[in-house]
């Protein structure tokens, strides 16, 4: 099968939208949220485990895979799923976004970036060509064009990495030998309305099977990152997937689906889960308070995930003061599940016209601010 997009539902009142992703490893539900595999693993979990969840689409990532073990050995193994055992759809990003985050250890050209492995120190080169090879070695179902990613602030700055990205997208283009990969074009253009639009309109005529939007959540205020979402959805062809790169906290999910967004990833549930933090309806909770020692309660009485059904505040508490493993399991069984979940209850919302209704439910309970933070001055 090859990649394509259909748009099922169109909610009246915001720019949501639901639809399916079809793809060689089985169809995508939108909008989704995909977990973070950075090294062809969401920590701490299995395949199985992520089907149980209902997770339809994981990111790995390209850097760090290219390093190590190399796209040479996972070809070898007959590509990503093969390799991490995992026979759904799979995303992988271009590397871009953390070669460029290697301040002092790369160097940028016209022709592609040089950089140090922040492993071992040793040089490395990545052209868009380089980079599409790669991502076809490792043989996931969407891939991404390499580009450049700088401050979002900086407008001199973007204007010059913009013209570098847009023939870096064309290199890529015309680079792709595989026929059963679709290659995402990525928008740049900083917190810069018109450069947002410029990229975007070059973009959209070499005609991408999909588009991702990037450079935002690296710094920006949420309302400058709405806002270019806002400038976008007009542009962006109705007929592709549109996917916002990197972003995934949960009051993001309404706010930017709301905007038009299909897709979504982030670290953020599973990062902060190793970290004995969890995702409640009502915000997050740090289940290192001294205050759940003897919490005979779930963390939420409503979840029906495993860790939930299963396991006390006190004995999650416990484990995580004793840095037992279990605790980083369970605690990221639960948040995904908090995510996948609620990105399940959000399509069905805009399936039956009540997605505005259930986003200002859920927004109006929901604290962005962590526990432990509430009430102290900033």
């Amino acid at each position: 099968m090859t990649f394509s997009f259909e748009l099922l539902a169109q909610d009246t009142l915001t720019q949501a939208r639901a639809g399916l992703i079809h793809t060689p490893h089985g169809d995508i539900p939108t909008p989704v949220f995909a977990p973070v595999g950075t090294q062809a693993t969401v920590k701490t979990l299995t395949p199985a485990d992520l089907h149980e969840l209902g997770a339809s689409l994981i990111l790995a990532n390209t850097y760090h895979l290219y390093l190590r073990p190399g796209p040479e050995l996972i070809a070898d193994f007959g590509g990503l799923h093969h390799f991490m055992g995992w026979d759904g759809p799979i995303l992988t990003d271009s590397g871009g976004f953390q070669v460029f985050s290697l301040e002092g250890l790369r160097e940028i050209d016209e022709d592609g970036v040089t950089f140090r492995s922040h492993l071992d120190g040793s040089k490395h080169r990545f052209t868009p060509e380089q980079v599409i090879a790669i991502q076809e070695k490792l043989g996931a179902d969407i891939i991404m064009a390499f580009d450049e990613c700088p401050s979002p602030e900086d407008r001199d700055y973007n204007i010059e990495a913009l013209d570098r990205t847009h023939r870096w997208a064309e290199r890529c283009r015309q680079a792709q030998q595989r026929s059963d990969q679709a290659l995402y074009g990525i928008v740049q253009g900083g917190i810069f309305p018109d450069l947002r639009t410029q990229s975007a309109e070059f973009l959209t005529g070499l005609d991408f099977p999909g588009y991702s939007i990037g450079g935002l959540s690296v710094g920006e205020s949420k309302a400058d990152m709405h806002a270019i979402l806002e400038v976008l959805h007009p542009i962006l062809p109705a007929h592709k997937p549109r996917y916002l790169m990197g972003v995934g906290s949960p009051e993001d999910l309404f706010e930017c689906v709301a905007r038009g967004i299909d897709q979504f990833d982030c670290v953020l549930p599973t990062r902060i889960a190793r970290n004995g933090a969890v995702f409640t309806p009502h915000g997050r909770v740090n289940l290192r308070n001294a205050r759940f020692a003897a919490d005979k309660a779930p963390i939420d009485p409503d979840c029906t995930c495993y860790t939930c059904r299963t396991f006390s505040l006190a004995y999650l508490r416990h484990l995580i003061i004793a840095k037992e493993i279990l605790a980083l399991r369970l605690t990221t069984i639960h948040n995904l599940h908090f995510m996948l979940d609620t990105m399940r209850r959000i399509r069905l919302s805009i399936l039956d016209g009540s997605f505005a209704d259930y986003k200002h439910d859920f927004l109006q309970k929901y604290q962005t601010v962590p526990e432990e933070n509430r009430g102290k001055r900033k």
